[in-house]
């Protein structure tokens, strides 16, 4: 049982001893998970913590006993509330599973039912846990649903999944989950599809339901702002063995495990702008290949003979501190405070400046785009209104830049960026790539522009053919576009592009559902980088990434924009990631661009009330930064029926009688920043030049 465990087995709500989990292949077992062990007391978080493929999600699973046909429990104990729950019936697991434990999945497009509706998919839950029926399960749900930010929920309690954006289908799937009440809550990557607001106000409801309830929280995450803000204690996984366990506080300022450290030290940073981020070589050993010995000591530059032979024991660095290491005996390697005291170069003063973009004509440029649909009713299906998805967005983007698009789920940001590539029909507006009009241009004369633009999607699984092999995924896109001169060639080609995102050679042979949820999306990033586009855009291509592939895909991205001059419209709530890869940011809400300007003027001197509550709301990954939330009132509004004059005006603290009837005309605050805003919040932190330069052009309005 863990040493650095804040409760005993006496008292702890879910307790696992050595579980040994594995999977079939063939008649041969694979071993995923290997013997660990751990607990979670009433009212406390636990956090899971390690890369795609070290048994994290494998241990959720087995846990609530969820394992696919091919899993199986080998040995160990699970005892949930002093019942072991490994013996019991199927029938007895069901009535546990939903109110005494329950489960946000990874993956909500895969684990909602496509046929039934949200309200149904809730209204079950709560018939079977609760006994509620008719107006109550309508009620309950509608509270739900508002309760983790779902704008018109009542319309969206009759929709399907498909007709939700991937942040959406995610809330719906958290509130599945707390529809049960349950007394322990597994979370696997529960806001890795949202937004930064929505994940602060999902956050601050599982902290207030631990304190109302006392429910306990296995947390099963790779973002480290998520784990300072949530977690009591913090168990790091690594190839299906826990290598260190420590009280949040302890770990983030005296990691000891190489393993753990080199997490950190994979984080974006202010210093290292579009600089090559630290990464860990190599990868998560497969289940085939299983070192003997330390398992990381492959990819760790500390391993010495002892590390290959012999698996490290566990060793007490403190009473709420242990690891598996044989460096740490007293002599080997010590801890640094590197989580606290990196050096960083955040002093909003003096920002790291980066050159505007040549004055040369833009690879894309977007304007007045409109993309509304139409809202048909009755037997006619007549059209009684149009959901404004994108309201007149205009933005360019020059060779070889990067354009983060930025705002909450539901504002739009996907459509415009489907939109660009004529996958859904802009209803109005110029979209021009390489000086051609796409706009009206028919399907044949099209389709050889194809390949100067592609889309990495943010659902990877949804994205990629379940029937085709990775390697016919990719070959596809060569064939298609006639890039390459051959199967042989298409062969060579795949090898290498898998090598490219850290993918095996022999990945081209499995099929996407073999693989783990971070190692599809660097599938999606190598199809749609496979036939070498000149614009590339990117639908949150590292929200299911942990911190070490993210740093890997980051500087293969931004290898690739330095040695080809691609151009990247960067979709993304992740402010670490707009901070590292971005030269210019924009900010949607509700299918408009309310500011945007240079990284730096929208990241450490933004004026719109919008864009500052934004920022408020991402979480840090050091425990002396974590930034004061601004609490948004009320919902975002439906895009079926947007406010009149500004549309963020029912949100705003400092709206006025204007807000309420005009749409502000856009203002440049500088050369590079420009707003729609019609009273901009003062700026504390700007430099006494970079003021003055302000104040001489705030009255500026653009055409």
């Amino acid at each position: 049982m863990s040493a650095g465990a804040a409760a005993t087995d006496s008292n702890a709500l879910l307790v696992v001893r050595d579980l040994r989990i594995a999977f079939l292949r063939g008649r041969q077992p694979l071993l995923a998970v290997d013997g660990i062990d751990f607990q979670v007391a009433a009212g406390e978080t636990l956090a899971l913590l390690g890369e795609s493929g070290c048994g994290k999600s494998a241990t959720a699973l087995g846990v609530l006993r969820l394992l696919p046909a091919a899993g199986r429990i080998q040995t160990g104990e699970v005892i949930f509330a002093g019942r072991e729950v490994l013996g019991l019936s199927e029938a007895e697991m069901r009535a546990i599973r939903g109110h005494g434990m329950a489960m946000i999945f990874q993956e909500p497009a895969t684990s909602l039912n496509p046929v039934l509706t949200v309200g149904r998919q809730i209204g079950e839950v709560l018939d079977r846990h609760h006994g509620l029926a008719g107006l109550a399960v309508e009620q309950r749900a509608l509270d739900l649903l508002a309760a983790v930010g779902i704008a018109d929920p009542r319309r969206r309690l009759g929709e399907y999944p498909f007709q939700l954006s991937g942040g959406m289908k995610q809330r719906v799937m958290i509130a599945i989950a707390l529809a049960g009440t349950p007394r322990l809550l597994i979370a696997d990557e529960p806001t890795t599809a949202l937004d930064v607001t929505i994940q602060a106000q999902i956050l601050e409801l599982l902290r207030e339901l631990q304190r109302q309830q006392r429910m306990g929280l296995l947390l099963i995450t790779h973002d480290l702002g998520v784990v300072a803000q949530m977690a009591h204690r913090v168990a790091v996984m690594y190839a299906g063995e826990i290598v260190e366990e420590a009280s949040r506080d302890m770990l983030f300022t005296a990691a000891r495990h190489p393993y753990t450290r080199q997490l950190f030290a994979a984080l974006p940073d202010l210093s290292r702008r579009r600089g090559p981020l630290a990464t860990i070589p190599g990868q998560v050993p497969p289940l085939t290949a299983l070192p003997v010995g330390c398992r990381f000591a492959e990819r760790c530059a500390h391993a010495w003979e002892l590390c290959r032979r012999q698996t490290p024991p566990w060793r007490h660095v403190a009473a709420t501190h242990r690891l598996r290491c044989h460096l740490n005996d007293g002599s080997g390697l010590q801890p640094d405070g590197h989580a606290d005291q990196r050096a960083r170069d955040d002093d909003p003063q003096s920002p790291v400046h980066d050159s505007p973009a040549a004055a040369t004509p833009p690879l894309l440029a977007v304007t007045d785009l409109r993309v509304h649909f139409p809202i048909r009713r009755g037997i006619l299906q007549r059209t009684v209104g149009q959901v404004r998805a994108v309201d007149g967005v205009s933005l360019t983007l020059a060779r070889g830049r990067t354009l983060a698009l930025v705002g909450e789920s539901g504002c739009g940001k996907t459509t415009v960026g489907k939109a660009i590539l004529r996958l859904v029909t802009p209803t109005g507006g110029s979209i021009r790539l390489l000086d051609r009009e796409l706009v009206g241009l028919p399907s044949r004369a099209l389709r050889p522009l194809r390949r100067s633009m592609q889309m990495v999607f943010q659902d990877p699984f949804a994205s990629l053919n379940p029937r085709l092999t990775v390697g016919e995924i990719l070959a596809e896109g060569l064939q298609a576009l006639a890039v390459g001169k051959g199967a042989k060639n298409d062969a060579d080609a795949i090898a290498a592009i898998l090598a490219q995102v850290g993918l095996d050679p022999d990945a081209g042979q499995r099929y996407p559902h073999e693989f783990s949820g971070g190692q599809r999306q660097r599938i999606a990033i190598a199809r749609a980088l496979a036939v070498q586009p000149e614009l590339l855009i990117c639908d949150e291509p590292t929200s299911a990434l942990d911190v070490s592939v993210q740093a890997q895909i980051l500087n293969l991205l931004a290898t690739l924009q330095s040695e080809l001059e691609v151009a990247y419209l960067f979709i993304t709530h992740n402010f670490a990631v707009v901070d590292h890869l971005a030269h210019e940011v924009a900010v949607m809400y509700l299918g408009r661009i309310v500011e945007s300007g240079a990284v730096d003027d929208i990241l450490r001197a933004s004026r719109h009330p919008y864009t500052r509550a934004l920022l408020s709301a991402v979480p840090s990954p050091r425990l002396d930064r974590q930034p004061e939330f601004i609490r948004l009132p009320g919902e975002i509004p439906s895009p079926a029926q947007p406010p009149t004059g500004c549309h963020f005006h029912p949100r705003c603290p400092q709206a006025q009688t204007i807000c309420r009837q005009d749409y502000p005309a856009p203002t440049a605050l500088s050369p590079t920043h420009v707003i729609h805003c019609h009273f901009p919040v003062s700026v504390d932190n700007e430099s006494p030049s970079r003021q003055a330069k302000r104040q001489a052009l705030s009255t500026t309005k653009l055409a």
